[in-house]
This record gives C-alpha cells, sequence and structure tokens, in this order.
C-alpha cells in the first residue's frame, strides 16, 4: 500500500482533582471552548466536549503525529493553567492525574457524540465514579487503587 490511513475517533474523560465540583455553570462553555481550540491547535479536529461540575468528556480526532498522553498532558496542563490566570474558579483549580482514552468506531460514533452530549441528564441518574468503573470494566481494564 503506497499510502498510510488514519483516522481514529477518541473518547478521552477524565476529572478534577479529587473529583471536587469546580467547573461550574457560568464558566463551562468558556472552559470547553479553551479546550476545543487547545486540541484544534494540536492538530485534533474536535466533535464534541461536554461533562459536569467535575469531569469533561472529548471526542477527538487523533493525530497521528503525538501520542494520546502528551495530547492529554497538553491540553489538562494549558486549561487548567489558563483557568488559573483567568480565575474562573473559587478555588485554584487543577485536574485529577489520570484519564481514559477509549477508541470509537466509525459506526458508534453518534452513539458516543449523543451520550457525551446528554451528559445532564444522565448523571441526573447515575455518578461520575459508578460511570467510570462501568468504562473501565466495558473496555476489560483493571481499576488501579486511586490516590488523591
Amino acid at each position: 500500500m503506497p499510502q498510510s490511513y488514519y483516522k481514529i475517533w477518541l473518547h478521552v474523560v477524565f476529572s478534577t482533582k479529587c473529583r471536587l465540583p469546580l467547573i461550574e455553570p457560568r464558566v463551562e462553555r468558556q472552559i470547553h471552548d479553551h479546550m476545543r481550540e487547545q486540541l484544534i491547535e494540536l492538530g485534533c479536529p474536535v466533535r464534541i466536549i461536554n461533562g459536569m461540575s467535575d469531569h469533561v468528556h472529548l471526542l477527538f480526532l487523533h493525530n497521528p503525529r503525538m501520542t494520546i498522553a502528551d495530547v492529554v498532558k497538553q491540553v489538562k496542563g494549558n486549561t487548567s493553567h489558563w483557568i488559573n490566570k483567568n480565575d474562573l474558579t473559587q478555588f485554584k483549580f487543577s485536574w485529577q492525574d489520570g484519564y481514559g482514552a477509549f477508541s470509537v468506531s466509525e459506526s458508534q460514533l453518534e452513539r458516543v457524540f449523543q451520550y457525551i452530549r446528554n451528559q445532564k441528564q444522565h448523571h441526573a441518574k447515575k455518578l461520575f465514579s459508578q460511570e467510570y468503573d462501568e468504562f473501565i470494566a466495558a473496555h476489560g481494564l483493571v481499576k488501579e487503587k486511586e490516590t488523591a
């Protein structure tokens, strides 16, 4: 094959430090828009970003010139710095160290998009900790013991 083809959608999830509810509705859109800008600058077109006061979900195309870890590190680091610089939260803002990154097949793209879009309704019935445990189990992963 003379050319390489690459199209990998990623569903990335990460939470605020200690899962504190730091992302208030009044600044949520600004934070998501800033994350979108960061991903676009990294060459990762974004389909949707949404979440709750204690976590975010991102759905974007992976840039093959960067590792997933580098993309997530850049977005998390830049966003937390930007939030603190602009005093968008009442307390010092930071993200939890870990994250979840899951590939999404083209056939499931719309389903994952709707799931992320409807986070507020979804979390009216289920806590983030339950949701994350289900993601880990559904993907056959073993959850490590959490540290603060």
